[in-house]
């Protein structure tokens, strides 16, 4: 099933494929319109969050007792949705809750965030990239269409842009939503265990040990097995030519 979902080589084997639904129309004024609001929210977030008191609203929220962790991961993925680094908050949730539930709280916070984003580039920009019929754009929006899943898990592992940006960037695509967001799922696994241990090896110097970078030496691998494959059905595809 899962080669289903990512082999790059389905749209050879599939003589023909279902239109895919055409968005609303929207003019550019409106279009442009949409873009400006939502900068000026994000950038207004942005600012209040880089001058509120985290350390003072992290021990507020500690104060919550079992209500903790999923405070944290809604504050977490409100912080990702303005473009604050994901491996800062995902550190801090393993050095305020402990290796395991900050990596399950540090993943919360990245399904919200990705919810979120994703949304927000809908509204504002849903159709940008298919409006572009003859463009660069509109090519991206179909690599991005075909490729489905693994797109999603490349651009995902891959250090490309800040988390919240690609969510808003996705969202201007007409890739499918549940693609998106499991394909987000699966890729945050393995820095949210990763950073989370090590946020909690931060707290308690002694828990830190090898294994911390396993589940990050997991996304390095998948990363380049995907790359791999997609080299290799690239070259059989140009062999016939």
């Amino acid at each position: 099933m899962t080669d289903t979902l990512i082999a790059p080589s389905l749209a050879l084997a599939t003589p023909s494929l279902p239109a895919l639904p055409t968005p609303s129309s929207m003019g550019w004024k409106r279009r442009l319109v949409r873009f400006g609001v939502l900068g000026i929210v994000v950038g207004g977030l942005a600012a209040a969050a880089a001058t509120l008191p985290l350390r003072e609203i992290g021990d507020a929220i500690l104060a919550l007792g079992h209500v903790a962790p999923l405070a944290i991961a809604v504050v977490g993925g409100l912080l990702l949705s303005v473009l604050v680094p994901r491996t800062a908050i995902t550190i801090a949730c393993g050095a305020l809750l402990g290796a395991a539930t900050g990596a399950v709280t540090a993943l919360a916070a990245a399904v919200i965030a990705a919810t979120a984003t994703y949304y927000a580039g809908r509204w504002a920009g849903r159709g940008a990239l298919r409006g572009r019929a003859d463009g660069r754009l509109a090519r991206l929006d179909g690599w991005l269409n075909r490729r489905g899943l693994a797109a999603v898990l490349l651009v995902r592992f891959l250090p490309l842009a800040p988390f919240g940006l690609i969510g808003y960037a996705y969202g201007t695509t007409s890739v499918c939503r549940k693609r998106y967001l499991f394909g987000t799922f699966l890729a945050s696994i393995p820095s949210a265990v990763s950073y989370a241990v090590i946020g909690a090896a931060v707290a308690n110097p002694h828990g830190l040990n090898p294994l911390s970078l396993a589940p990050a030496l997991v996304g390095f691998t998948l990363t380049t097995t995907i790359v791999w494959r997609w080299k290799r059905a690239a070259r059989r595809a140009a062999a016939p030519a």
